[in-house]
């Protein structure tokens, strides 16, 4: 099968390394850096380079951009993709992709699938790809309705051949509601907590536990924005529930109550001990 990979970032590039790794699939890529190209095939990640004239080749298109530029990229390159080709974003949001496409991708005589890789790094780029950044992660795909069964059987099993530990279906809404919470807002929250002033003296007072909640804070700004207003109601809502519920830790340590702060703490731990069953 011929793969081509629209955005050779993080994301694709460790999309290319894994193909590359687990199949005999040949892979093409694009990048609007030369350097990143060269760095690709240098390294094997790719055995060509994705063009106008290559990309009617492609039975498998992966498009790895930011959202915006993903319903732009589908947009310019429509008609040029192969009947029967399946096109897969990757994007971190699904409604805003998925209505954005509508018109475009109807009736087309090739299929497309919203996607999202469930998994990351602090750092960007294709220098930090790995052909192993997904191993044991889910695989997000929220095809619509007129999305043929063997499609989905066939989209299925390559994630999985490719190191996923499992692929999950579902809506664009459920997707953005869930990704509101287990993903965003644990980076808004890490870029808060690293704000506080104390966070410049830590230096031998912290361990574990600052690395964990700070270790997001590392983050490509231009691209979680983006992220955060496309999904903003939804994040929005999980927020306010969120400073809801710390404002209750903090009342009950103001009012010096120990059995209220005690159950509180004994809540938190009973909910991660039943999540992790």
């Amino acid at each position: 099968m011929k793969i081509g990979i629209i955005g050779l970032g993080l994301i694709g590039g460790s999309l290319a390394k894994a193909i590359k790794l687990h199949t005999k699939h040949t892979v093409y890529g694009s990048n609007r850096s030369e350097e990143v190209l060269k760095k690709a095939e240098l390294t094997e990640a790719i055995d060509g380079r994705l063009t106008d004239e290559t990309l009617p080749d492609m039975d498998l298109v992966i498009v790895a951009l930011y959202p915006h530029q993903i319903v732009k990229t589908i947009k310019e390159k429509a008609g040029l993709f192969k009947d029967g080709a399946l096109v897969i974003d990757c994007g971190g949001v699904k409604r805003f992709i998925m209505e954005e496409l509508r018109d475009t991708v109807a009736g087309r005589p090739w299929h497309f699938i919203g996607g999202h890789p469930m998994a990351g790094r602090e750092y960007s780029g294709f220098r930090y790809a790995k052909d192993d950044l997904f191993d044991g992660a889910s695989m997000i795909l929220t095809p619509d309705d007129e999305t043929p069964i063997d499609l989905l059987s066939d989209a299925k099993a390559f994630f999985l051949a490719i190191g996923f530990g499992r692929v999950v279906f579902t809506t664009p809404e459920e997707h953005d509601e869930m990704i509101a919470y287990t993903s965003q807002m644990a980076h808004i929250l890490s870029s808060v907590y690293i704000r506080s002033e104390l966070a410049l003296k830590h230096k031998g007072f912290s361990a574990g536990s600052f690395l964990d909640m700070t270790r997001v804070a590392r983050l490509n700004e231009t691209m979680w924005a983006e992220l955060f207003l496309l999904n903003r109601d939804a994040l929005v809502s999980e927020l306010d529930g969120l400073i809801n519920r710390v404002v209750l830790y903090r009342d009950a340590l103001a009012a010096e109550d120990e059995e209220g702060l005690t159950r509180l703490l004994r809540e938190g731990r009973e909910r991660k001990e039943f999540l992790d069953e």
